[in-house]
Parts: structure tokens; sequence; C-alpha cells
């Protein structure tokens, strides 16, 4: 989960003028960051090996 302090840091390196668009995007890539780390600290992670093997099919 982000917290406000993340969100407010994040705005503080945008430029003066910016879109509602990149502001979203950005906290959303945030966010996604943020659930990856959990998800490393809950042990929930997939070695190499088997990520490349699950992705065998959709390389080929």
């Amino acid at each position: 989960m982000l917290t406000k302090e993340k969100v407010l840091e994040s705005i503080k390196d945008l430029p003066n003028e910016f879109s509602l668009d990149e502001i979203v995007e950005k906290l959303f890539f945030l966010e996604k960051i943020e659930i990856g780390l959990q998800q490393v600290k809950e042990g929930k992670t997939v070695s190499h090996a088997k990520a490349k093997k699950k992705m065998q099919k959709w390389l080929k």
C-alpha cells in the first residue's frame, strides 16, 4: 500500500505542469512496486528457472 509520504515525494518530482494522466500513471507504477516488494517480503516469489519454464509456451 502506498503511504502519503511516498505519494507526496512522487508529486514533488513532477514538473510544475503535468497532466492528470501522468500523475495517475506514476502513482499506479509506484503502487505496483510496493505490491511487488510486499510479495518479496512474504516469500511470494518464483525462481528464475520456474518463471522461464512458465514463459516458454509464450516465447515459442
